[in-house]
């Protein structure tokens, strides 16, 4: 080789070591939190400009997405990066569909099982002992409740905070006050026209009295039938006396909050920014959210996790794997600004940073980390899961006063094992 050429060599050499990593992204976040994570990739990108670009695209959350996900890998054209539901980690390590977080990964990332809660990290790792997801949050259910109201009632301590959230005595008692003002259509909105939703509550019902869902390998083990039933029954009690909206979707539930026509809701935190979004616009009354009332014998809260994930067979390149690491590693560091969606971040630094500490409400119900449940690790759990399915079909009847609760167990844990 002559030294013309030599040099010519080197410098498309270095032009190719300098040139700019586009990594492409999907996520499923298309609410407030997707307005906030667009945010954050704007920020990535003016801060990276000319060596990575995010090129991301939002797809519809559920069963469409994970769909999309298996194809995409199958077909070889899967993104470099997305969000993922910790919970849907098991199906994906069966399906083949994600790659490990590597030891060397997180290394490089400077990140590590330390920096995050220990149901999180479990919560990644997958049943061979590798992680798969990079935490981003923990997304529970809280009850949210419209101050003005409560207080009006009498049914606010001296905190603002609701006075039934100690057992399902008082808190019944206080949803029965809430009925007999006459200052509302349901003291308590629920989705209660989706099953799968309403798995969130029922689940958190279950793990209040030490229950579980699933026992080596087997549903509804030794006396957990009887703990679903227990949970059912309070809820369709409640629809029962006119204490909690029947047949209500998602966005009626939502609304029925907004408006002042139910004093409470039971919702994800990711409804955060719109009552934080109405509020500020002068739209909304004074409101507060906090973890679940303790309906039985101990607290616990159904949760789940965002994660970012690499698709199985991207990201190989050694200059691709690190701006996807880098991309990863940034937009996590930047978790206080994630938590103004609503949700508790994952990074223990940020949740046990006085600025998370004063925001609110989150620092009012972040404490339910310590009381959280996540799905059984199966591949039948998760998000838009089978499990999730066959227990929708029979919970909708059920909570509207429909179908008797012990019956409607004993179908699902039939079901539940058949599967």
């Amino acid at each position: 080789m002559n030294k013309f050429v030599a040099l010519a060599a080197g410098a498309m050499m270095a032009t190719a070591a300098q040139a700019q990593e586009t990594v492409v992204w999907w996520d499923f976040l298309g609410g407030g939190d997707g307005v906030r994570m667009k945010q954050l990739i704007s920020e990535f990108n003016e801060a990276h400009e000319g060596e990575i670009a995010i090129d991301a695209t939002t797809l519809e959350w559920g069963v469409p997405f994970y769909t999309k996900v298996q194809t995409s890998v199958a077909v070889g054209e899967a993104p470099d990066v997305m969000t993922y539901h910790a919970s849907r980690i098991p199906l994906a390590v069966q399906q083949g569909v994600l790659d490990e977080i590597t030891p060397a990964d997180w290394e490089a990332m400077g990140f590590g099982e330390e920096d995050f809660a220990p149901a999180i990290w479990n919560a990644v790792t997958g049943p061979d002992g590798k992680t798969y997801g990079v935490p981003l949050d923990t997304h529970p259910i809280v009850l949210y409740y419209n101050k003005d109201i409560l207080g009006a009632a009498g049914q606010l301590d001296e905190n603002g905070l609701p006075i039934g959230l100690g057992s399902g005595e008082d808190f019944t008692a206080m949803l029965q006050a809430l009925a007999d003002s006459g200052e509302v259509t349901f003291p308590l909105g629920s989705v209660t026209a989706d099953g799968n939703f309403m798995f969130r509550t029922i689940y958190s019902l279950m793990g209040q009295q030490g229950g579980e869902l699933m026992t080596d390998g087997e549903f509804l083990a030794g006396d957990n039938a009887e703990k679903l039933t227990n949970a059912l029954t309070v809820l369709q009690d409640w629809t029962n006396a006119g204490l909690q909206s029947t047949y209500t979707d998602y966005p009626a539930t939502v609304a029925l909050f907004t408006s002042g026509e139910a004093a409470m809701m039971i919702n994800g935190v990711w409804e955060v920014p719109t009552m934080t979004d109405l509020h500020a616009d002068g739209k909304l009354f004074e409101w507060g959210a906090v973890e679940l009332p303790m309906i039985f014998d101990q607290p616990a809260t159904y949760s789940d996790s965002h994660v970012f994930a690499i698709p199985a067979g991207s990201s190989q390149d050694p200059e691709k794997r690190a701006a996807v690491l880098e991309v990863m590693s940034s937009i996590l560091q930047e978790s206080l600004f994630w938590a103004t969606a609503g949700h508790i971040p994952a990074y223990n630094a940020v949740t046990n940073s006085d600025e998370f500490k004063m925001m609110e409400p989150n620092a009012t119900y972040s404490s339910l980390t310590a009381n959280m449940i996540y799905d059984p690790q199966s591949p039948l759990a998760g998000v838009a899961g089978p499990m999730f399915d066959v227990m929708s079909t029979y919970f909708v009847p059920v909570l509207n006063g429909e179908m008797d609760p012990a019956e409607a167990v004993e179908e699902i844990a039939y079901e539940l094992n058949d599967l």
